[in-house]
């Protein structure tokens, strides 16, 4: 379930993004560009929840 989440708000907010974008630099809007950047963003945030650590860092 985790997965469906972080995958909505990476396509909510990337379509949002490229729409602002498209709008102000005088392009139009492509959908199928923000859903393959979604996808991208999802897999990298997939990938730093795994390269990061859980466990809390001890003080040197």
């Amino acid at each position: 379930m985790k997965f469906f989440w972080m995958f909505f708000w990476a396509f909510a907010l990337t379509e949002m993004l490229t729409y602002v974008v498209a709008n102000m630099s005088g392009g139009k809007f492509d959908f199928m560009q923000g859903l393959i950047l979604s996808v991208a963003v999802t897999i990298l945030a997939y990938i730093v929840t795994l390269i990061l650590p859980n466990e809390p860092v001890e003080d040197h």
